[in-house]
């Protein structure tokens, strides 16, 4: 995984051009990758593609849609997710703490949304964010509630964009031993 920070390979062919991707810039780094994982599994296809440039996104598409069965709509067009508005909030929350504590805390974080009320064009939602140490309740919280209010002000733009009301985001952070292992 370290070969390819900042490029991904989609692996979905078994046909590959070498002298296409070099051409585009893919080092012989990124092509020993392919190679190896083309010798364990027979692909059907492997697109090559670079998630920081956004290289090959639309042959990657159509790859994907080429092999993709046809069948009935379980959902209705405008459907985006079966997941209610409470547990996406709360993964969005969750994202930006990740996101801003880097490797500062491991990925034992959770967030609960305590209440979530509309009124008029604004949401209010208190949410509490889950950690297993005390020791991780102040780094979350940061000097002086600084880091809180990092996750707090991105995770708001954030479920504003989803939402598409403002948002009045309160956190609360919780220390919650072994709450992995319990129905949280």
């Amino acid at each position: 995984y370290g070969i390819i920070k900042e490029r991904m390979a989609a692996l979905v062919t078994d046909a590959l051009r070498a002298e296409y991707l070099e051409s585009c810039g893919y080092d012989a780094q990124i092509l020993e990758f392919i190679d190896t994982y083309r010798k364990v599994y027979d692909f059907v296809e492997i697109v090559p593609v670079s998630a920081l440039k956004g290289d090959n996104e639309q042959d990657l598409i159509q790859t994907i849609f080429k092999y993709l069965p046809y069948g009935p709509m379980f959902y209705d067009e405008d459907t985006v997710t079966d997941q209610p508005q409470r547990q996406i909030v709360a993964e969005l929350i969750r994202e930006q703490a990740l996101r801003c504590l880097d490797e500062e805390i491991p990925h034992g974080i959770a967030v609960s949304i305590e209440t979530m009320n509309y009124r008029d064009r604004v949401v209010d939602i208190d949410a509490t964010i889950v950690c297993e140490r005390d020791s991780h309740k102040g780094i979350i919280i940061g000097k002086g509630g600084a880091m809180l209010k990092k996750i707090g002000s991105r995770a708001r733009r954030e479920i504003e964009d989803l939402l598409e009301y403002h948002v009045n985001l309160k956190l609360w952070v919780k220390v919650k031993k072994d709450w992995r292992d319990s129905d949280f």
